[in-house]
This record gives structure tokens, C-alpha cells and sequence, in this order.
């Protein structure tokens, strides 16, 4: 007798057809939310009646738990019955089941060569690529940035550190959920949802006046743009072939670079430009560095558009069971390529292609029982279960070596670069800090009467002063300090200023109209009788910092020597294979920063960091490339998404503790460096080598 209930239960069934097996799931029609589960089986005539119902009112069978949604007991026993079966037939198969594995990676990889390399594989590179690009770019926005939004948000230095970090943050929860989801729901939709998400935050970021508001939009930007890297490289590598997969990855590596040059491109030609904005009262703010972070945007909004006419994975179609669509996918890649080549005559062949038999089952309340939102949280739920459980997956015998070797490799590798990354620029700034402070002018017991300051002040420190109706009126005053110092019966107006500070000073009779001269800026000061009237609200830009220009300099030079690097591994990256090129390259690394013991200037720290950057791209392209072969088709995107999320914990760890040792001392952050590449280097020596290896 059959189960009156088993229509609960998202059904699995197998159509031989010749040797090859398929399992489609619902193909015979969904329920109203696009899950399709099976009514009873054999179908009945509408007014027949089944041995279970016969001689029963349907009234007095009515579930009263029916109208709350609630799932029927023998409902879920039903499922649970279904599950257990699906383990024992999952159980059964185990030993064959890597032989069907293996067998759907050769028939893929010949299907691949048929299709050929071409236009179809190039106009692909080229939209994910600006997604891969957009990552880049969104590393450099707030560094770039910062210096011209601390003034406009008046930011403290803890919220400065935490705006640094945030990016990095945003970017590791949205690696994680979109590298695990990438798998479960196709590549496309979640490259597209990701890169919608990013470019509508990214928008908002750009209008927020608030800091509050301006960290949350990028936090959510970083969770958007987080899914760019896992979801790029697993998408690219299941249209390659395997001796086209080594080589066309890492140029796909070029448009990481790629970014790192527009940032800086762009953010030397807007952001000292403070006339490109506009403002609306003291309240609202729109500065040259707001168009900055709009323009970054654009590499997103390019991918995102490209991506709306690009198809999903067919690998990814076929693990699923849809076979279909795959074939379809595969033929439009197969003519594309052949017109191109000018041989339209040229027949896809292909008519049947192993699907591997599904293991995952979701639970589905009946549309007649449950609300919208009811069937919506099932298959939330489910859904999420199937991710954490693939994530688990990744600590399995099979793959628990390999997982924690990769996972080592790219902590090592990430705490070293991005912390390198932020010390260099840190340095630069420290020394420039330095070279600024030996050239400050003190004036001591300066007594000054009836004078109007109608000129710029900059780094000074006065002493002991004493200013007697006095004015200051119209002018700029950067990095000065008055102490214990005497203004009485002054005037100040139209007063831009910036690290300004009156310490232990006596103000009396004093009108301040106009100015950004707030109580935080007198420490300790005695005030008496003055006035302050229409004080500006918030921070304002002030000065076109001189050194602006040679920090992007620097990012820009530091991306362009990326560019040897990647050619040299894009071309020998199947000839020397993956395992020598990042151990090769990581161990080099390490070598170049025993060399930044000698560097005490400027110069000598952009020379070694490109030397840096150019030496450690070639084991990132390596890294890269074997993540992507030595994990299989279902859990590829999940443990990019993991291991990328790792790489961005490190990243947030190094940014860190290399920063706070800027100023104090240079040995730990280079020991550091060097422990890392070395341990990392070493350890990848150790992997697989999978430059021959078909994409299980």
C-alpha cells in the first residue's frame, strides 16, 4: 500500500537510459514555490478512493495541527524513513562511487575539448575578471580614503583603526556564506546576488555623512564583494580545460592587480581635487573622496551587467542532476567557439552525460498546511544544514590533510603580504612624519599687539605667548600648538584647521565666529568671557596633504610589480606545476624580507616592496590554481569560501600587529614575515601535485 504521505518528501527517481544513470529531481512539476514534490504515486482518478480512506469521512481524518502548519507526525516519519534508505543505498555505493566520479570528470574533460578554447572562454575571462578586479579595488577604498574622510567625520583614531578593518571583516563573513552557497544554488546566481549587494552599498557608502553609517555600508560592500574570489576561480576552471586550466587562471590573477592600479590611478586623479564636490550647509558633505569611492564601484557594476548574459556552470548543472541544461549550456559554448574559428559546420555530438545520484533531501510543508513564510523557513533551514554540513565535509578522511595544509598555506601566506602590505605605506608615512618634525618652528615668549594673522600657520609650537587684540581672520593653521599661552580681547573667524590644539592657555574676551575650533581642541584651557558663534558643525578638509601623491605612487608601484610575476607564473605554472611554483615563490619572499633590515629611507622601502610583491604573486596565482583541483565539483566553492575567509583573518590579524610596531621597532614585524613564508613555503612542498589531475 502505498504511503499517503510521501508527497513530503522530495522524491529521487532514476531513468535508465542506455549504461548511463540520471536522477532528476521533480522534474514533473513544481509545487507553487519552485519546489517540485511528487503527488501520490501511482496517480489516482480524482474521485477514487484509496484503501487508507476507504469507508473514512475526510473530516474526521483532518490533522487539527493541519492549520498551524505544523507538519503531520507520520509526515516526518515518512522522511525520516525515506533518509535512512537513501544512507543504506549512499552506503551500498560507496565503493563504486568514486569510479562515477572519476568517470563524470573524464567524460567532462572530454566534452571541454570538444568545445574548444575561444570566444566563448575570453568574453567569460573578461566579465569575471572585473569581478575579480572590483576585490582588488575594494582593499585600496578606505586606505585611500581615509586621510581625506577622517577630516570630513571627524574620526578618532580608534575609529579610524576600525574603518581599516572593517572591509577586511565584511569581506571574510561574505567569503564564507558565498563560497558555501555557491554550491548549493549555482555559481552565477551568487556571483550575481554578491556583486548587487556590493554595488549597492558601495552607493550608499558614498552619501553617508555619519560614521556609523558609513562603516555599516561598507561592511555590507564587503560582504557582497567577500563572494567575488571564491565564486570567479570555481566558475572559470569548470569551463577550462585541464591544460588550459593552470595557465588561464593565473592571467585571470592579472585583474586582482588590475585593481590595485585603478584605486591609485584614480584616487591621484580625484581625491586631491577637493573642488569636485559640493555641499549643502555644514550638515551635508560631498568631497572629492566620495566620488572616489563611487568611481571603485565600477569595475562591480561592468561584471555585474556582463554576468546577467553569462550561463551558469555546466559541472555545476550536472551535480545537480540537471542534465538538460547543462547540454544546453555545453552546446552553446561548443558553436560559440567554432563559429568564431570560422568552422560553423562543426556538430556538438554529445547526446548523454553522467549525472552522479543525489544524496541531499529537503522537507517541504504541503502548500495546503503551511504559510508562504512556513515553507520559506524549511527551506532556509535546509538549506543552511546542507552548507555547514559541506563545510564539515572538508575535515573528512579523504580531505582532512589535504584541508589543513591548504589552510596553514594560506594563513602564512595572507599574514604575511597583507600585513607587509600595511607596513610599507605606515613606514613611508613614519618617515615622512619624522622628516616633518625635525623641521617645526618654536616660538618662545612671543608677545604680539594690534596684529592681524591674515596668513596660513603651519607646523609651529608657541610658548608662553601672549596675543593682545589680535585677529585672525580667513587663514589655515595645521599642526600648531599654543601653550600656556595669553589671547585677550582676539578675534578669530573663518578659522580651517587641522592637529591644532591650545594646551594650559588662558582665552579671555575672545569671539570665535565661524571656526571649526572646538572644546576638544582646548586642553585644559581657562576660558573666560568668550564667545563662540556659528560654530562649524563636524570636521572639514582643510589641506591638500603634500604627501598624498607618493602614498599612491607607492600603492600604484607596488600593484605594477605584480606584473613580471603573474606572466612568469601564468606561463611556467604547467611547465615547473603548481607545488614548485608557490613553495619557489614563498621561500624567495622570505628572503626579501631579511633585506628590509637595510632600509632607512623612503626609497630603499618602495624598492623592496616591489621586489616583495613581485617574488610573492606567484605563489598567490599557485594557490589559487590547486584550490580549485584538489577539491571535487560539490565542495570546490565551499573551500575556496573557507580558506579565503581564513586568508582574510589573517589578513585582519597582520594589519594589526604590523601597524602597532610601526615607530618602535621594524625586527618583529620582519621575523614575523619570514617565520611565515618560511613555515608556509616548506609545508606547500608537501601537497599534491595536480597539474595532471581531471576536476573530480
Amino acid at each position: 500500500m502505498d504511503d499517503p504521505y510521501q508527497n513530503n518528501v522530495y522524491q529521487q527517481g532514476t531513468e535508465g537510459v542506455g549504461d548511463n544513470t540520471y536522477t532528476h529531481y521533480g522534474e514533473g512539476g513544481g509545487g507553487q514555490d519552485g519546489y517540485g514534490y511528487q503527488t501520490d504515486y501511482p496517480p489516482q482518478e480524482e474521485d477514487a478512493a484509496s484503501d487508507a480512506t476507504e469507508g473514512h469521512d475526510e473530516d474526521d481524518q483532518m490533522y487539527e495541527g493541519e492549520y498551524q502548519g505544523i507538519p503531520h507526525p507520520d509526515e516526518i516519519k515518512a522522511a525520516r524513513r525515506a533518509a535512512r534508505l537513501a544512507a543504506r543505498e549512499k552506503a551500498k555505493a560507496a565503493a563504486e562511487g568514486v569510479r562515477e566520479d572519476e568517470e563524470l570528470a573524464d567524460q567532462y574533460e572530454g566534452i571541454m575539448e570538444d568545445c574548444g578554447h575561444g570566444r566563448f572562454q575570453w568574453t567569460l575571462f573578461a566579465v569575471i575578471g572585473l569581478a575579480l578586479m572590483a576585490d582588488g579595488v575594494e582593499c585600496y577604498v578606505v586606505s585611500f580614503a581615509l586621510p581625506s574622510a577622517e577630516k570630513d567625520m571627524c574620526l578618532s583614531n580608534a575609529n579610524k583603526g576600525m574603518l581599516g578593518l572593517i572591509v577586511y571583516v565584511g569581506m571574510m563573513v561574505g567569503a564564507f556564506i558565498w563560497g558555501g552557497l555557491a554550491d548549493k544554488i549555482g555559481r552565477r546566481q551568487c556571483l550575481i546576488t554578491a556583486l548587487s549587494i556590493h554595488c549597492t552599498f558601495a552607493f550608499l557608502s558614498s552619501f553617508a555623512q555619519g560614521y556609523g553609517f558609513f562603516i555599516f555600508f561598507r561592511l555590507c560592500s564587503g560582504i557582497g564583494i567577500g563572494g567575488s574570489v571564491p565564486i570567479v576561480y570555481t566558475y572559470f576552471a569548470e569551463f577550462l580545460t585541464m591544460d588550459k586550466r593552470g595557465e588561464h587562471l593565473s592571467w585571470l590573477c592579472m585583474f586582482w592587480m588590475m585593481g590595485g592600479l585603478y584605486a591609485s590611478f584614480t584616487a591621484w586623479g580625484i581625491i586631491p581635487h577637493y573642488g569636485w564636490g559640493f555641499s549643502m550647509g555644514s550638515e551635508i558633505q560631498f568631497h572629492s573622496w566620495r566620488v572616489f569611492v563611487l568611481v571603485c564601484a565600477l569595475p562591480a557594476i561592468g561584471s555585474l551587467v556582463g554576468m546577467m548574459f553569462m550561463p551558469e556552470s555546466p559541472r555545476f548543472l550536472l551535480e545537480n542532476a540537471k542534465h538538460d541544461e547543462a547540454w544546453m549550456i555545453l552546446k552553446r559554448v561548443h558553436d560559440t567557439n567554432w563559429r568564431a574559428k570560422g568552422e560553423p559546420e562543426r556538430v556538438f555530438t554529445v547526446s548523454q552525460i553522467k549525472t552522479p545520484k543525489q544524496d541531499d533531501e529537503f522537507i517541504e510543508i504541503q502548500s495546503s498546511t503551511g504559510t508562504a513564510f512556513q515553507r520559506w523557513m524549511v527551506r532556509t533551514t535546509t538549506l543552511i544544514k546542507q552548507v555547514m554540513m559541506n563545510v564539515m565535509s572538508l575535515a573528512s578522511a579523504d580531505l582532512r590533510l589535504t584541508s589543513l595544509f591548504m589552510a596553514i598555506i594560506w594563513f602564512t601566506m595572507a599574514f604575511s603580504y597583507y600585513g607587509l602590505s600595511v607596513w610599507f605605506p605606515d613606514m613611508i608615512k613614519y618617515l615622512q612624519y619624522e622628516e616633518y618634525e625635525s623641521k617645526v618652528k618654536i616660538f618662545h615668549r612671543e608677545k604680539v599687539e594690534h596684529f592681524h594673522f591674515n596668513f596660513s600657520l603651519e607646523n609651529q609650537i608657541h610658548r608662553e605667548g601672549e596675543y593682545i587684540h589680535d585677529k585672525f581672520t580667513n587663514i589655515e593653521i595645521k599642526s600648531v600648538k599654543f601653550e600656556d599661552s595669553l589671547f585677550e580681547d582676539c578675534y578669530f573667524e573663518d578659522i580651517k584647521s587641522t592637529q591644532t590644539f591650545f594646551e594650559n592657555c588662558t582665552i579671555k574676551n575672545t569671539v570665535f565666529y565661524n571656526t571649526d575650533l572646538w572644546e576638544e581642541k582646548f586642553i585644559d584651557c581657562k576660558l573666560e568671557n568668550s564667545t563662540f558663534l556659528h560654530s562649524k558643525k563636524g570636521c572639514h578638509l582643510n589641506f591638500q596633504e603634500e604627501n598624498d601623491i607618493l602614498i599612491y605612487l607607492v600603492s600604484f608601484l607596488g600593484s605594477l610589480a605584480v606584473l613580471p610575476g603573474n606572466i612568469i607564473s601564468a606561463l611556467f605554472m604547467d611547465k615547473i606545476g603548481r607545488i614548485h611554483m608557490i613553495g619557489g615563490s614563498m621561500l624567495i619572499s622570505a628572503g626579501c624580507t631579511f633585506f628590509l633590515f637595510l632600509s632607512f629611507s623612503q626609497a630603499a622601502i618602495i624598492a623592496w616592496q616591489c621586489l616583495f610583491c613581485g617574488a610573492s604573486v606567484a605563489a598567490w596565482n599557485g594557490i589559487e590554481v590547486i584550490t580549485v583541483e584538489l577539491y571535487p565539483a560539490s565542495k570546490r566553492a565551499t573551500a575556496f569560501g573557507v580558506l579565503n575567509g581564513l586568508c582574510k583573518l589573517a589578513a585582519i590579524l597582520s594589519s594589526s600587529i604590523f601597524a602597532a610596531f610601526v615607530g618602535i621597532t621594524k625586527v618583529i614585524p620582519i621575523l614575523m614575515s619570514f617565520s611565515a613564508l618560511m613555515c608556509g613555503g616548506l609545508l606547500a612542498l608537501k601537497l599534491p601535485e595536480t597539474r595532471e589531475k581531471l576536476l573530480l
